[in-house]
């Protein structure tokens, strides 16, 4: 069949044919000599995207989840008391990970469409004097119903509590699409993968950390081997890996970041949150609503759309497979049949995003959902001309 298949899952993400070129090379010799010409600046250029001087990023070959496994694992105890909010199904996925180790896991169970309430974060900080909780968790983007929280403002709560606890944040769907501040915001731990912002196949979790959590891997106790950050530390100093990594990727990784530096970071940051706010007013055109409960929630990485109470959102997703080549991400666990999830993140224009909402528009009316033609398609339309770059047109004689 001609033409593309219109990929608009918060993840994996298109792959840029510039990336996939990076990685069309023979496998190559992981201990050659010259290796760390390559991975040494590679390493440089992950500090950059995560925003950090002071820290280090240690690239597994793995997922989002091994990344959390080795956060959690190189720095916390069995029994070590951990603070997270729950409002979606990556950040309950992430609490469970946390017992599975043994923590102790103070949940802060939030409404799916709101994200960290800084509030009771910051009352729970207060409270803790005896410094019991010794890591704060933040998902930054939740995937699963399309909001962002404020990772800064969780750091206001513990500075102001005076509170030593570590901060780890989950940004899976949000570094290299989103604002990220390692250093600034006092991060000491963050998680992405290679499938979402950073345009690649699923297979590197990659793993930023601080001055402040290599020292507390050092007293840390729960079990680890494959993710050990001590194996990791001994090899990348010397541009090698403790075991096989996934070189090809790497390869892939290196375009990736190519591509974001030449376009900057802070105009990926600007292109995403154009693209998804077009997506949003089509959303308001077609008169649904998103599962973000506001407007300071929302994600510029998916947006997670809510159909009326008499349908069930899977039908939209599976008319928009079928019948257009559209594949949009499902509701998952509690949101279940009740949203589907346009990812607008990565390789990702305005073009591609008219061609999203006008698949979209044609599935909902399909399944009965009262959608005028083309209404969501025209108001991202007037929104990204309002907002597209000035150009000087000449007129034709």
């Amino acid at each position: 069949m001609s033409g593309f298949h219109g990929l608009f899952i918060p993840g994996p993400t298109n792959l840029p044919f510039g990336v996939r070129q990076a990685m069309d090379v023979p496998l190559e010799d992981h201990r050659a000599p010259d290796f760390p010409a390559f991975t040494l600046p590679l390493f440089r250029d992950l500090k950059t995207a995560f925003r950090t001087e002071k820290g280090q990023v240690f690239v597994f070959p793995s997922s989002g989840t091994g990344g959390w496994e080795s956060a959690i694992s190189n720095t916390l105890s069995p029994g070590d008391r951990v603070l997270i909010g729950v409002f979606g199904q990556f950040s309950h996925l992430w609490a469970d990970l946390c017992r599975r180790h043994g923590l102790i896991v103070d949940v802060v169970d939030v409404e799916w469409g709101e994200g960290v309430p800084l509030d009771e974060y910051a009352r729970r900080l207060q409270a803790d004097k005896a410094h019991t909780i010794k890591a704060v968790m933040v998902c930054h983007n939740e995937t699963a119903t399309g909001v962002t929280s404020d990772v800064a403002g969780v750091r206001k709560a513990l500075d102001a509590a005076k509170h030593p606890a570590l901060l780890m944040v989950d940004g899976v769907s949000s570094i290299a699409s989103i604002d990220f501040r390692l250093d600034e915001w006092g991060v000491d731990v963050a998680v992405s993968g290679s499938q979402k912002g950073f345009m690649l196949p699923a297979g590197l979790a990659l793993v930023a950390v601080s001055p402040k959590a290599l020292e507390a891997h050092k007293s840390a106790r729960c079990p680890r081997c494959f993710f050990d950050f001590a194996d990791m530390i001994r090899t990348n100093k010397d541009g090698y890996f403790p075991y096989t990594p996934a070189t090809t990727l790497l390869r892939g990784l290196r375009g990736s970041l190519d591509m974001l530096f030449a376009e900057g970071l802070d105009n990926v940051f600007a292109r995403h949150h154009r693209l998804a706010e077009s997506v949003r007013r089509g959303v308001a055109a077609w008169g649904l609503a998103l599962c973000a409960k506001e407007p300071k929630w929302y994600s510029d990485t998916v947006s997670a759309v809510c159909v009326p109470k008499t349908f069930n959102s899977d039908d939209v997703v599976k008319a928009a497979y079928h019948r257009y080549r559209l594949s949009l991400g499902t509701g998952l666990s509690k949101v279940a049949g009740r949203v589907f999830r346009i990812g607008h993140l990565g390789h990702v224009n305005e073009l591609m995003v008219l061609q999203a909402l006008a698949g979209c528009e044609m599935a909902l009316r399909d399944v009965g959902i009262a959608v005028e033609a083309g209404s969501g398609v025209a108001a991202a339309e007037e929104y990204i001309r309002a907002t597209a770059p000035t150009v000087q047109l000449g007129k034709v004689a």
